[in-house]
């Protein structure tokens, strides 16, 4: 069973009555609003449906116990940040157990109220500040936008001789500028999207999708860049592959990021791509006999702001976008190359979510 709430509320977890009784009746004290439930399967279905401010967890618990309900927690990206206290009565070996699960803080059995108040009040100003910082990303990337793309405008008056005459020098200096304005606006749209997948923000619109003809449409999109550095663009794609949910535009994305980074990492040889249907999954593969990747680089290669050393790198937010992307959709995407020979993206997508 799982509560229609509204507003901010207090989760707690234990299969004890009389514990979800003393937990509830001391934050009620401090006016907080409390949701009890006695398992953990029923209080990952309330958070999926509701996310809470804050999250009181038993450790012991038949079934399913609070470590495992933590990990869960922490492996649904699209959640926000939630602080996580795991009531325990186990000695400190469980504290190891229980921040590797993802949780925040322990409270020891026998509860004492006053600690278990201030606990809470410690963990919701915590959750107060991230989202305050969440919130100024949030608002400070959409604000750049606006005079970018404001001036770019401008500029392109300028350039169509709005103003007054122009001479070559000015209009090359002006396609430098807006070409400039054009990358950045590129990378705060990424590091919005990027935000709105880390604080739960992203909404997916699943439906059927046909992958067979996803990838012609970006291979066909992509074509004249691998035509201007004379590289075979090739596939391999099997067509009856149609995920049972996926968000079409989200996995444009991945895509286009992937064939073009492999297209632009590559001087000669060819791109291709490969769509296969297993039984449970849907392998996309994207190979390339570019310049490579250092084992360094590729065990950091996910990660958000890291930068290859090579003079092409990006600024490090497109592939934390994908693994992200994909992460969202259930999957996994992973990579393997060589320096000098090339490098092979395998995204591995559930038929079925």
């Amino acid at each position: 069973m799982s509560y229609n709430i509204k507003g901010n509320y207090i989760l707690a977890v234990d299969d004890i009555p009389d514990n979800l009784f003393l937990i509830k009746l001391a934050l009620e004290q401090e006016g907080h609003q409390v949701v009890s439930v006695d398992n953990g399967i029923t209080a990952l279905e309330q958070i999926k449906q509701c996310p809470p401010s804050l999250i009181l967890l038993d450790v012991m618990m038949p079934e399913m116990d609070g470590y495992e309900v933590t990990r869960r927690i922490r492996q649904q990206l699209n959640l926000p940040y939630i602080p996580i206290i795991l009531i325990t009565a186990r000695e400190e070996s469980s504290l190891i157990e229980g921040l590797d699960a993802g949780a925040d803080e322990f409270i020891r059995k026998p509860v004492q109220i006053e600690e278990l108040q201030a606990r809470v009040r410690s963990m919701l100003r915590l959750k107060h500040t991230i989202d305050q910082r969440e919130n100024f990303v949030s608002c400070i990337t959409h604000d750049l936008r606006t005079p970018i793309i404001a001036a770019n405008r401008m500029l392109t008056l300028i350039q169509e001789q709005a103003f007054g005459n122009t001479n070559q020098d000015i209009d090359n200096a002006i396609s430098c500028v807006i070409k400039s304005n054009h990358n950045l606006l590129q990378m705060l749209n990424t590091l919005l999207e990027s935000h709105h997948y880390e604080v739960g923000q992203k909404i997916l619109s699943l439906i059927p999708c046909d992958l067979h003809q996803l990838i012609q449409e970006v291979l066909t999109e992509l074509q004249p860049l691998a035509t201007e550095k004379n590289l075979q663009l090739k596939s391999d794609l099997e067509e009856d592959a149609t995920l049972d949910k996926g968000d079409r535009l989200e996995l444009r994305r991945v895509l286009t990021n992937l064939i073009g980074n492999a297209i632009k990492f590559t001087d000669k040889g060819f791109v291709q791509v490969k769509l296969s249907k297993k039984p449970q999954q849907i392998i996309i593969e994207v190979e390339d006999t570019g310049i490579g990747i250092s084992p360094q680089n590729q065990r950091a290669i996910f990660q958000k702001f890291h930068q290859g050393q090579h003079k092409r790198s990006g600024k490090g937010l497109g592939l934390y976008l994908c693994r992200q992307i994909i992460q969202a959709h259930q999957g996994k995407i992973s990579v393997n190359s060589q320096v000098g020979q090339g490098t092979k993206f395998t995204l591995s997508l559930p038929l079925i979510t």
